[in-house]
């Protein structure tokens, strides 16, 4: 069943067409921009994010694509179940089922941190479906990630403050005082602790299996890397490691942090449109 409110997402702009996608273990939410007939561009976040965080960039890319947007199971609008997997094929699988639901036959993925490994998944169990990858800020392998100085890695009660949202956020910008939307700290207030927590393992698990260059390597998809250079989640020095896969393209952004679709979304759009524009297909 898919249930429409037929209004407008009011960060996506009037043209922003909003559903809700009842799949067998949950209901995803999902937006979407730009002409039906262009191209498919499937924008997926990262963990403890919604929709919202590809927001700015939405603009800049529906002047030549059909911008698809999901709030990932647990996030967001999205349902937020506890007797469901959260693991990254299971996240993976669902993002491909609304593209069927959706009647796209090919889309190019584009993956936010923890989000391009969701599309690295997406690109593994659905090489038919998936006509090229961008991967934006998303750390290629464990020995990549920057432990950070507090131990904690999660609120300490829950709903948690803004102040503490604030705080477990602040790594994800290049430049101290960035202004997060509250829009952002209170959907990822409406998560549970058992969302937060089991989407954030999810994560490490799928990277302690094997490495995405490793992954990506045997896939045969044109590669796009976009790393903000002052990434302090992730070395963007590990970019390179990508290099791994045949051809691959790889952008860094000096002066952006973890989070340059947030931070500076033409900077981050101008290297994913040109990529886009030479990978893209029509829809059937």
């Amino acid at each position: 069943m898919t249930v429409s409110d037929g209004g407008s997402f009011p960060d996506g702009g009037k043209a922003t067409r909003t559903s809700v996608l009842s799949l067998d273990d949950g209901d995803i939410h999902v937006c979407e921009d730009g002409p039906r007939d262009a191209p498919a561009l499937l924008l997926i976040h990262g963990s403890a994010s919604s929709v919202r965080s590809w927001s700015p960039m939405v603009p800049l890319l529906t002047g030549s694509h059909r911008v698809i947007r999901i709030d990932l199971l647990g996030h967001g609008r999205s349902d937020k179940p506890a007797d469901r997997s959260y693991a990254l094929p299971d996240q993976a699988r669902r993002a491909g089922a609304v593209l069927d639901r959706l009647g796209v036959g090919h889309a190019v993925v584009a993956g936010h941190s923890s989000g391009g490994v969701v599309a690295t998944s997406l690109a593994e169990q659905r090489p038919d479906l998936v006509t090229a990858l961008a991967l934006v800020n998303t750390g290629p392998s464990l020995d990549a990630f920057i432990a950070p100085e507090s131990a904690a890695t999660g609120p300490t009660q829950w709903p948690p403050t803004d102040e503490q949202l604030r705080q477990l956020a602040s790594t994800g910008f290049s430049r101290a005082g960035y202004r997060i939307p509250q829009e952002i700290l209170d959907e990822v207030r409406a998560m549970t602790p058992h969302t937060f927590t089991a989407t954030m393992r999810a994560t490490r698990s799928y990277l302690e299996q094997r490495a995405l260059p490793e992954r990506l390597a045997g896939l045969g998809k044109p590669l796009l890397v976009i790393f903000g250079e002052d990434d302090r989640r992730w070395r963007s020095s590990s970019a390179s490691d990508y290099r791994v896969v045949p051809g691959p393209e790889v952008e860094l952004l000096p002066g952006l942090g973890h989070s340059p679709l947030l931070e500076d979304p033409p900077r981050t759009a101008t290297p994913l449109l040109a990529f886009t524009a030479v990978h893209s297909a029509r829809v059937d």
